[in-house]
């Protein structure tokens, strides 16, 4: 699949509908990324980390997120991470906390959760031979990344294999689900879903 390149010259008015951006680093300009609608989906280009999200994809109970991210090039920055959020709360002040689920393209994965300015690893970088692997030039890496959660147990996929399992007691996952998006990275987020949702 082909995206168009964009530059960081794109207006916030091309931004996806309702969609919010906070970044690592309080006082960042949201000028440092491109975050616009491009279908199918939206394109992000870093800069700085941080989380993109529309506070409507609030979930509690049972449900599933789920979303096919292509990665382009890296120039090499393949310890650079991106994926899925779940729990969000207070996203926009200073006692901000999610559960996030990210890959690399060195072929790793990692789970942690944030409570404010403190992080706190679940599952550390951890290989998995299923990631598809961006080897450098034209085209895309493509991997569908997913949290459900059913009863009292939360579960991590990628491409359709899980990864991880654990109870909801262990991790925030009641809260606004969205994408994390980490230094310098060019990704297109063909598709971003909530489903099941109580």
């Amino acid at each position: 699949m082909g995206f168009l390149f964009l530059s960081a010259s794109a207006s916030a008015q091309d931004r996806p509908s309702n969609w919010q951006i906070r970044f690592d680093r309080p006082d960042t300009p949201e000028t440092e990324v491109t975050f616009v609608s491009m279908e199918p989906g939206f394109h992000i280009t870093t800069g700085p980390a941080g989380i993109y999200f529309n506070p409507s994809n609030a979930a509690t109970g049972n449900y599933r997120v789920e979303s096919t991210i292509h990665l382009f090039d890296t120039g090499g920055r393949n310890r650079e991470a991106f994926g899925i959020f779940v729990g969000g709360t207070d996203l926009n002040g200073g006692s901000q906390a999610y559960t996030y689920f990210l890959i690399r393209n060195d072929g790793h994965f990692l789970i942690k959760a944030r409570s404010g300015a403190e992080t706190r690893t679940i599952v550390d970088w951890m290989a998995f031979e299923g990631i598809d692997v961006h080897p450098g030039g034209d085209g895309t890496a493509d991997n569908t990344l997913a949290i459900e959660v059913v009863g009292d147990a939360v579960t991590f996929y990628i491409n359709g294999e899980e990864m991880a399992s654990f109870p909801t007691a262990a991790m925030q996952t009641s809260g606004v689900a969205g994408i994390r998006v980490n230094h310098s990275l060019n990704i297109h987020v063909r598709s971003f879903s909530v489903r099941g949702a109580s």
